[in-house]
């Protein structure tokens, strides 16, 4: 009986050792890429890397990684790999190449923890690939959820940014320095938006037009406020309407629509409040009922 499970646990074996040799093939022969880490991305890797901790001792690991894996992304994974890192603030400066590396390395340490506590455990196998599998998509989840974030934060902030912005070209000045005083009186420099507006007047500055900038804003922070507030201006540009009315309007616009949703937050707060309601009293009703059945069951018992 135990000779075909030998046998088959050393073909399993001798599979994942091809498997690796294979995968370690392709991923040294592969040609690498060129990865580019300046403007915004560098910005965000050097402050990452200055906050130490455990990114700040593990980067030189995930960086060379990075540049033996990335021969052998293609170029359509290579470009969802580097949106995702776009959407989520160029997160730690990470380039596509190093995501991945991220992912394997996160995979690699997720097999070894899996492997210790299935033998101190005795749980079995399934420990392992568990643990593998949570510690390869472990970098997903994080750069996901940080995307999210992201785009919250900036959705929310916008708002107020372009009553600022309206306020000041109301005052004289022009859209830039509009923007730049937003940015200046931030009470919140690593704020996304923030970010995002001083990396705009950046661009502006080297010489790239106002419609490219805000069309680039809204790519890299595609949320509704973003894409309408882009919209405005740029046909407002076209049209030949003052930028100065554009955001008073859009601003209006930007009200209306928060006070919209704080009204519909509002009445499906009371929704969702239902069922942990019911849950609370079916509770203690069950607290105040079930002396009374127990006492009446006792006597019933003895009584019989």
């Amino acid at each position: 009986m135990s000779l075909p499970f030998e046998a088959f646990r050393w073909l399993a074996l001798s599979l994942l050792l091809g498997g690796c040799s294979v995968a370690t093939y392709a991923i040294a022969g592969a040609p690498s890429r060129v990865a580019s880490r300046l403007g915004l991305r560098g910005l965000k890797r050097q402050r990452a890397i200055a906050a130490g901790g455990v990114w700040s001792t593990i980067e030189p690991l995930v960086r060379w990684l990075g540049v033996r894996v990335s021969g052998t992304l293609s170029d359509r994974l290579h470009d969802r790999l580097d949106r995702q890192l776009t959407l989520a603030g160029d997160y730690l400066g990470l380039v596509a190449s190093e995501y991945a590396a991220l992912s394997l390395l996160g995979g690699g340490v997720g097999l070894l923890l899996g492997i210790g506590i299935a033998r101190l455990t005795h749980l079995g196998s399934i420990v392992g690939a568990a643990a593998m599998l949570l510690g390869f998509a472990a970098a997903y989840i994080t750069i996901s959820s940080e995307a999210e974030t992201r785009l919250k934060r900036i959705s929310r902030g916008l708002p107020y940014a372009i009553d600022v912005m309206a306020l000041g070209m109301s005052a004289g000045l022009d859209f830039p320095g509009s923007v730049r005083h937003v940015v200046e009186k931030s009470s919140d420099p690593y704020d996304p938006l923030t970010e995002e507006l001083g990396f705009a007047l950046q661009k502006m500055s080297l010489g790239q037009t106002r419609r490219q900038v805000l069309q680039e804003l809204a790519e890299r922070a595609p949320v509704e406020v973003v894409v309408e507030f882009v919209g405005a201006i740029v046909q407002g540009e076209e049209r030949g309407h003052p930028i100065a009315r554009v955001l008073r309007i859009q601003a209006t616009t930007s009200r209306e629509r928060r006070s919209v949703r704080a009204e519909e937050k509002a009445a499906k707060a009371g929704v969702a409040l239902m069922v942990p309601l019911v849950l609370l009293f079916l509770a203690i009703l069950l607290l105040i009922l079930s002396p009374i059945v127990i006492r009446l069951a006792h006597s019933a018992l003895f009584s019989g």
